[in-house]
Order: C-alpha cells, then structure tokens, then sequence
C-alpha cells in the first residue's frame, strides 16, 4: 500500500479513524483497522513507522500534529483532503485551526484529534469526528479508534474502544 495524497477520488466505503497514537500503535488498533478501505490519522503520529505499518493495511490520508516535530514529519502536512465515496473529508489535527467553512467548501465530513476525547457532532450538514486518541492513555479518557461507514445515508459512525 502507499500514502493516499487525495489526488483522486477513492471508492473507501470503510474508513478506519485513528489520532494521537504518540508513538504507540497498538495491536488491538491494528486489529480495529484492519478491513477497511481508507485510514485517516489525524495528527500526532510519534513515529514514522505507525503509518507505515497502516499502510499494510489500506492507503492512508495522515496530517502531522502538534507533536510531529522530528524530520520525517515535515513530509505530512498540516491539513489535507480527500474523497472517499462521493464525499469529501478534510483532515487536520486541531479543530481549533480550521481556517475555512467546511460546509461552503464542500466538505461534508471533517476529522480532527488533538482532544484526545472521541466526539461526533453535526453542523451544517458537516459531520465532525474526533476518533480520541488510540496511543498512550491520558487523564482519564477512553483508548479509541474509530470507523465509518460511507455506504448508507446518514453516515454509520463506530467508536472501537481499545481498553476496557
């Protein structure tokens, strides 16, 4: 598999959603993405190697994070875009950053980490996702990933929890 620039529409109808792994991808993670078609990871990935291993998995849309500092980082970029079953996702790490109006742009999904805290809200017709965080455990929220479901209207949103 290869990193998925957004160049070209992609027909992912299942879409893994992981943020903030920090360095640490988990196998109970992998195991949560493994089927789907598309995996967006929306900042703080730690290390270059956790997009290299969910590209085994499916083409990735990755966006570096806060604390993407080390070289290979400056490859991803702050924000990103991509097109998966006719609709359009717009990718960054804090939501507090969007510089544009999604719903005027023509987006109808947006992803974003940085909380660490899993939400789903709707606005505008855009569905805004936080996936929370799959890495180290912080403060007292849960360990989650996430997977959506493109094929039907409205969107099917999952939480996968990672630790009980």
């Amino acid at each position: 598999m290869a990193r998925y620039d957004g160049s070209m529409p992609i027909k992912a109808k299942t879409i893994g959603l992981i943020s903030d792994t920090h360095g640490l991808l988990r196998k109970e993670a992998v195991a949560a993405l493994r089927g789907s078609e598309l995996i967006i990871h929306a900042g703080d990935v730690g290390k270059q190697e956790i997009l290299e291993e969910m590209e085994r998995i499916a083409p990735v849309v990755a966006v570096r994070g806060n604390v993407d500092t080390a070289p290979w980082a400056a490859a991803l970029p702050e924000t990103a875009a991509a097109e998966a079953h006719g609709a359009l996702i717009y990718v960054l790490h804090d939501l507090n950053a969007l510089d544009l109006n999604p719903a005027a742009s023509g987006f109808r999904i947006v992803v974003s980490g940085h909380s660490h805290n899993p939400s789903k809200t709707e606005r505008d017709g855009v569905l805004y996702i936080n996936p929370g965080s799959a890495g180290p455990r912080r403060f007292l929220l849960p360990v989650t990933v996430a997977r959506l479901n493109l094929s039907k209207r409205p969107f099917k949103l999952e939480f996968i929890e990672l630790e009980i």
